[in-house]
């Protein structure tokens, strides 16, 4: 098998590909110029530090490392999440207990049913793959629903006024957000293997690991994935329709930029 060993010239010419998206940036005055500088540098940065932790943390292998490392990752999800719900009614704890209940729940049938072992080395990756998917699809949920309560405000408030309580006034909206957030995941799911190779399958096989193997543990993180992210939008959406609304059931929305 042939050894992998990326150069820091590799890597400096693989950063020079950024000035790409800078130029468009630019170029088109899309205002990502920032965006885009910082995210290069916290890519660096965090990928250095959090890859000693993981190095150290696997080497220790105590059960509280592992599970600070797992709540670490759900708490950041969840807060970028957050972030991307424009509502300025928004709750940070709606966003945390949605990817923590969707990630949780996986987690506990994934170990119990013995497709993967409690062990940081297995635990830690899959929990960042799950959190990462679900923040995703809970974003795109928060941000749908916001623009569905902004196009369709006149027939929310027809429906309030001719009785119908909240929930049912939202139901479509709700519906839409939830159908939008997990898009992406079924889309994925649709087109693995075909368009998109999976990088732990192709990984694993890279590896010397039997195939057969490797196939299976793809579809295992396929299904993973679409339980997740489906968990995750559905309990977000359920929680988020309500911060459009007042105590009294009226419609509490100001239009605000995405």
């Amino acid at each position: 098998m042939a050894k992998v060993d990326i150069s820091y010239l590799s890597l400096f010419l693989a950063l020079s590909l950024v000035l790409v998206a800078l130029t468009i940036s630019s170029k088109e005055k899309l205002g990502l110029t920032k965006d885009i500088v910082v995210s290069v540098v916290r890519t660096i940065v965090q990928l250095t530090v959090v890859g000693y932790l993981l190095y150290y943390i696997f080497d220790v292998d105590h059960i509280f490392l592992t599970l600070t490392m797992v709540l670490m990752i759900v708490f950041n999800a969840s807060r970028q999440a957050n972030k991307r719900n424009p509502n300025r009614n928004k709750r940070f704890f709606q966003s945390f207990l949605a990817i923590f209940l969707a990630t949780g729940l996986t987690l506990t049938v994934l170990v119990l049913s013995g497709a993967i072992q409690f062990l940081p080395s297995q635990l830690i990756p899959i929990t960042g793959m799950i959190a990462s998917n679900s923040m995703v699809a809970i974003g795109l949920c928060y941000r749908e629903m916001n623009s569905l309560f902004r196009d369709q405000r006149q027939q929310v408030m027809e429906k309030l006024a001719l009785g119908a309580p909240v929930k049912l006034a939202s139901a479509s909206i709700v519906r839409q957000s939830i159908r939008t957030a997990m898009q992406p995941t079924i889309d994925s799911a649709k087109t693995v293997g075909l368009v998109s190779l999976p990088g732990m399958m192709s990984g694993l096989i890279f590896a010397g690991v039997n195939p057969i193997f490797a196939i299976k543990y793809q579809i295992m993180v396929m299904f993973m994935l679409l339980s997740a992210t489906s968990l995750g939008a559905v309990i977000a959406a359920y929680f988020a329709y309500r911060n459009y609304f007042n105590d009294r059931a009226q419609l509490d929305f100001e239009e605000e930029k995405l």
